[in-house]
């Protein structure tokens, strides 16, 4: 059969050559093809559309929301685009399937295919899901980078979601985080005690040994909690996510880099066994998508967060702080209970903080002696800080 459409493709450049006067039964004769060879041919492409896959992806962001949502949208058209077609994605973003918290056993009991989500919210599952979101006084985005994928983090994270039926890839960056939307202004530790916010993961643990009463809510339940006063204080991401959230109307001290997020990585998870399934191409497909959605998420953060910050500032009043030096601290020396706690729950859990504090450490502090270095004298110098 492949000879035979050869012959086709090659008798047409003879007749686009020589002025294409032969007759078509002419043309079917001299090929050496009855009907059924030419039928044959035509047949030929059904077989790529068989290849088709539809992955049903469900999301923790909602619909068309700028920074995470609209981030989670690119990715599906994406890996239809870089796929022609053979991967299709089928998108239900928070509440439109199952609700935004809902999405990790969704995809491990194998009701859809994949989730996007921040690993973070599931630590009743296993603590250290944590740290491929982000921690407590953890790495930024780049270091979180380069420890994922050439540090061993991506081998320990298929370690702990294979617990779960699970396998993750890294999708999305939000960059160092804010502090969050209070209130009131926060200026020593004793000022969180009774305070009631919204923030998950380790940082959320930190805030309740500081005597602060936590909860975890999907992003589309943030706002009508913080204008009814059911929450004080709430973090979500940064000023271009956080403008659209129009937490402004309800809290109007804006706190800069938290300790609870200095680099939030997102993840694109697959139920393992669909994930065994597909072919090395179909996987190379997804974890490269991914790896570009996650860089050009970052990337986005960055281009506008410092527009929407002075939107906040210069439209709606809002009063820009950062946390004392005393807060810090008190924040360092919650962290470390935390992550004793995170330690005694389990070996892996201990495999997995161990690996992460000496990267932290490796990684981080060559940071700090060079870009740290640069990036202090620059700001001093050009009076940016």
């Amino acid at each position: 059969m492949f000879k035979n459409v050869q012959n086709v493709f090659s008798i047409l450049k003879k007749i686009t050559k020589f002025g294409g006067n032969m007759k078509r039964r002419d043309f079917i004769t001299k090929a050496g093809l009855g009907t059924a060879a030419v039928a044959g041919a035509t047949l030929a492409a059904p077989a790529i559309a068989q290849e088709r896959k539809v992955l049903t992806c469900v999301s923790s962001w909602p619909r068309d929301f700028p920074g995470l949502g609209v981030s989670s949208q690119r990715l599906m058209e994406r890996i239809t685009q870089i796929s022609e077609g053979r991967l299709t994605m089928e998108y239900f973003a928070a509440g439109e399937k199952v609700g935004g918290l809902d999405v990790f056993e969704e995809v491990a009991s194998g009701n859809s295919s994949c989730y996007i989500s921040a690993d973070y919210y599931y630590t009743g599952k296993h603590p250290g899901l944590a740290y491929w979101t982000s921690v407590p006084f953890g790495m930024t985005s780049p270091e979180w980078c380069a420890w994922v994928k050439f540090g061993g983090g991506q081998a320990l994270w298929d370690e702990v979601s294979g617990e779960f039926g699970l396998k993750a890839i890294t999708c999305g960056s939000t960059g160092t985080q804010a502090g969050g939307w209070f209130n009131k202004e926060i200026n020593s530790a004793d000022d969180l005690k009774g305070l009631k916010m919204r923030i998950p993961g380790l940082g959320g643990t930190v805030i309740s040994k500081l005597g602060g009463t936590t909860v975890t809510l999907p992003g589309g339940q943030i706002y009508e909690n913080l204008v009814s006063g059911s929450i004080d204080a709430t973090e979500w991401v940064g000023p271009y996510n956080d403008y659209f959230m129009k937490f402004h109307e309800a809290a109007k001290y804006y706190y800069t880099g938290g300790m609870h997020e200095p680099g939030g990585g997102l993840s694109f998870a697959f139920n393992a066994s669909l994930w065994g399934s597909l072919s090395e191409w179909e996987k190379a497909v997804l974890t490269t998508c991914a790896y570009e959605e996650q860089a050009a998420q970052y990337e986005e953060a960055m281009a506008k967060n410092g527009e929407y910050l002075a939107k906040l500032v210069n439209e709606h009043g809002v009063k820009v702080r950062a946390f004392s030096d005393e807060v810090w601290d008190s924040f360092g020396e919650a962290s470390a209970e935390v992550f004793e706690e995170v330690r005694d729950h389990s070996p892996l859990a201990k495999k997995i903080d161990d690996a992460f504090q000496k990267a932290l450490r490796e990684i981080g502090g060559c940071k700090a002696q060079f870009e740290g270095t640069f990036v202090a004298q620059r700001d001093r110098v050009l009076g940016l800080s």
